[in-house]
């Protein structure tokens, strides 16, 4: 679905055109064309294709999705690949959006050229429609070009990822909050495991770009960017920043696990100190009691009067001073 068809020149919206018209605005100069779709059919991308003269193994990619984050140069076209939050960073913990997944990851497809952008977004709710408005807010960094127009894409794109680490890093503080509670490590683990999961989803989509950013300034820079490559810088700077978060919240999940692991040793240990305690009481009152239950016939015990509550007493005190020694060594 084509979202929108926008021709830019000098820093400012000139007008939205039909993609009939956008061969017609390439050849202006000074110009350049910015079109956004949403989850577009193939025949909308050959359509493009046909535009913007697209690489065909580029626009098999962006068709078929599914893609590893990267950037790719085929010619004076560049093609970046990115995985996108689902929820925008503004919105992530608004209210009446409890119901959505902030941990599905979208993909968007972007083609840029010395005189054209094209974005294709598939499964990314919501769009880049604050994107736009920012750039047109900004005229004097628009005059860059499609360069600018990417770098507002990923600039986009990674801030979305800053209130999932903020998610990851407080359900990490609830979780080592109640790591020495009694009776919750079996359950602390559970969710461990599943941060760990998450924060493994947000690595596998931050990690790459990392390199696809450093691609974009410093070195040998495609020539879109190359009008833009301090700002690239600065997303190259907060992935680091994201990815280093990963790094700690990694860290830090593995040895909660490993803590937990420790603690659920301990409990089952104390248990079975408990079982060992219990079964010494009842031992030794079973072997006076089985010694009292024999039936010989010349066992003196057996005509005195006092025996039986003796035997009792005997039993008795036996267990009460085995528990009063385990109590006060801890075992009970």
């Amino acid at each position: 679905m084509l979202i929108n068809c926008v021709a830019y020149g000098e820093g400012h919206k000139l007008s939205d055109i039909p993609v009939s018209d956008i061969d017609q605005w390439l050849t202006k100069p000074g110009c350049f064309v910015w079109v956004a779709l949403k989850d577009a059919s193939p025949d909308e991308l050959h359509q493009m294709q046909e535009e913007f003269q697209l690489h065909e193994l580029a626009v098999d990619d962006a068709k078929n999705g599914h893609q590893r984050p990267k950037v790719e140069e085929y010619g004076d076209t560049l093609f970046v690949v990115m995985k996108v939050p689902a929820l925008p960073a503004t919105q992530v913990t608004a209210p009446g959006l409890a119901d959505e997944d902030p941990w599905r990851l979208g993909e968007v497809a972007v083609f840029v050229g010395n005189n054209f952008v094209l974005s294709s977004r598939r499964q990314s709710e919501p769009g880049f429609l604050g994107v736009r408005a920012r750039c047109e807010r900004e005229p004097e960094h628009l005059k860059r070009g499609a360069g600018f127009v990417l770098y507002a894409l990923m600039d986009e794109v990674v801030d979305r990822y800053f209130p999932l680490i903020e998610r990851l890093e407080g359900e990490l503080e609830a979780i080592e909050a109640q790591i020495f509670d009694r009776g919750q490590a079996r359950y602390n683990i559970e969710r461990l495991y599943s941060l760990k999961q998450r924060a493994a989803t947000v690595r596998h989509a931050v990690a790459p770009l990392v390199e696809v950013a450093g691609k974009l300034h410093g070195g040998r820079v495609p020539t879109a960017c190359q009008q833009s490559q301090e700002y690239f810088r600065d997303v190259h700077d907060h992935l680091i920043r994201i990815n280093a978060a990963l790094d700690g919240i990694r860290e830090t999940i593995a040895t909660a696990i490993q803590v937990n692991l420790s603690m659920v040793t301990i409990e089952e240990s104390e248990v079975t100190k408990r079982l060992a305690a219990w079964a010494a009481i009842f031992a030794v009152s079973t072997a006076l009691a089985g010694i009292w239950g024999m039936n010989f016939e010349h066992m003196p015990e057996l005509r005195w009067q006092w025996g039986y509550p003796i035997a009792l007493a005997i039993i008795a005190s036996c267990a009460g001073v085995l528990f009063w020694r385990f109590r006060r060594s801890g075992w009970l």
